[in-house]
């Protein structure tokens, strides 16, 4: 059985080693090597790219989409979805999810990787349904974590109930790098046993055993596994695509891929990583493994990220403080899977934590919302004590949070009419709100005249997918 591949380097590569941060300009010169390289699909959008594109890049996400789409006829183009999160930091209105799943297959988007940072299925449907309507492939992703609820009949549970809900695959999102091979093999003989669904693992090599967990994975039957070219693989990133083309070659398990097409890529890819390095936006220790993290749990992206918030403030000697003040919080919290959006959430209270010296006398407005069940159901109870601190007596909802949000799509295509030019801008404006806005305003070079205050962020950029 040929294991298929999903090149990374393009979404998450970059996200993880450097915050997100590669151009449209660099991206596409890699594009049409990798498109003739025989892939599965290539993972190019999501995440936490459209929110860096416009908010630190001064890039169109949906051009970007576009233009990748037209240097890649051959090969799918796949895209990560926060469910009812879609790319940013709060729920959004079913509309706003249906119009953006219909914009993202319009622009180029075949396959379409929906999670929930919670696992709290309740959060899919909207994109499930969404992207089945619009001809698109739904893969669906469970946020792998360990904890004394995470078993595997867990998963097994979650990948019937996804089964059920019309998935065309699932995904393991292993998104901290903390399955082991042993679990690996389990997990995938399990969930192979209990369901037809084709299986996708997707892994980080944060912790430097992630080649051992695919290979157990493949031995078990995984059908599908994620790997970066090699120039942005390991460290927080994912395992390297050219390192299994030959650790699979001649075997039953054959990649099939074209490594002449995948070394011209990597020259290619070497010189922009080179580039990065030097003028510091890839942070060399974001390339260094670190097996302390299977006990810390945290995602590459969010140690990017992580590092990028203490060097700012001086404070890189905290580092390790944070970092162990993240699985407290994380308990703390009903153990949720550290995944954006929540993987910031915890992230910037352990910061607070270490910083103030008294944990949870500064607590953000979305662990706040969190904690008031606006996310949706943790996945274990949260410690009673940092509840009543937090929240007191305040009421905690129990049902879909997205049944409380009325349609925003049209009136906000009424609120900025003459100013945003398509639906595409409408639903960066409905995401990313200012941000959204200050871009635009400098692409058309005029600002818009609504009738009311658009909605204000507070989270910053999620580098933890």
């Amino acid at each position: 059985m040929s294991v298929k591949i999903v090149e990374t380097s393009m979404r998450d590569g970059h996200q993880s080693l450097m915050a997100t941060r590669m151009t449209t300009k660099d991206i596409l010169s890699i594009i049409p090597e990798l498109d003739q390289a025989g892939f599965h699909a290539l993972e190019v959008w999501g995440g936490a790219t459209f929110d860096a594109c416009l908010r630190f890049l001064d890039e169109d996400p949906w051009e970007r989409l576009r233009e990748i789409k037209k240097l890649a006829p051959n090969t799918k183009l796949q895209m990560l979805f926060r469910g009812q999160n879609i790319l940013g930091y709060r729920h959004y209105p079913d509309d706003i999810v249906d119009k953006f799943v219909q914009k993202s297959i319009e622009n180029g988007i075949d396959i379409i990787r929906i999670f929930d940072a919670l696992n709290d299925v309740r959060n899919l449907k909207s994109a499930v349904d969404a992207t089945k309507k619009y001809g698109g492939h739904c893969q669906i992703a469970l946020s792998y974590t360990t904890s004394p609820v995470h078993t595997i009949d867990y998963y097994v549970k979650l990948a019937q109930e996804v089964e059920a809900m019309g998935a065309d695959s699932l995904c393991i999102k292993d998104m901290a790098g903390i399955l082991l091979p042993t679990d690996a093999y389990n997990l995938i003989k399990a969930l192979k046993q209990n369901t037809k669904l084709p299986i996708n693992l997707h892994g980080h090599a944060t912790a430097g055993i992630m080649e051992a967990t695919y290979m157990k994975a493949i031995e078990a039957g995984v059908d599908i596994i994620d790997t970066a070219l090699s120039p942005l693989s390991g460290g927080t990133s994912q395992v390297a695509t050219e390192s299994f083309y030959h650790i699979l070659k001649a075997t039953p398990y054959d990649t099939h891929l074209d490594i002449n097409l995948l070394k011209k890529a990597a020259e290619k890819l070497t010189v922009i990583k080179d580039a990065y390095l030097k003028n510091g936006i890839l942070n060399p220790k974001a390339l260094t493994s670190n097996p302390n993290i299977l006990e810390y749990q945290v995602p590459g992206g969010m140690l990017s990220n992580l590092m990028s918030q203490l060097k700012e403030q001086n404070q890189m000697d905290d580092y390790e403080k944070v970092l162990k003040e993240v699985p407290i919080v994380r308990k703390d919290l009903g153990y949720p899977p550290l995944v954006t959006p929540i993987s910031q959430m915890v992230g910037t209270q352990a910061v607070m934590n270490v910083m103030t010296r008294d944990p949870y006398k500064i607590v953000s407005k979305e662990v706040r919302e969190y904690l008031h069940g606006l996310y949706g159901k943790a996945p274990a109870k949260v410690n009673a004590l940092v509840l009543a601190k937090i929240i007191g007596d305040d009421e905690i909802i129990t049902h879909r949070p997205a049944d409380d949000l009325p349609p925003e799509f049209e009136d906000l295509k009424k609120k900025y009419e003459g100013f945003a030019k398509s639906d595409e801008d409408i639903l960066s404006i409905a995401l990313f709100g200012k941000v959204a806005i200050s871009f635009l305003e400098k692409k058309y070079q005029e600002k818009p005249k609504p009738k009311q205050e658009v909605y204000a962020f507070s989270v910053t950029v999620g580098d933890g997918d």
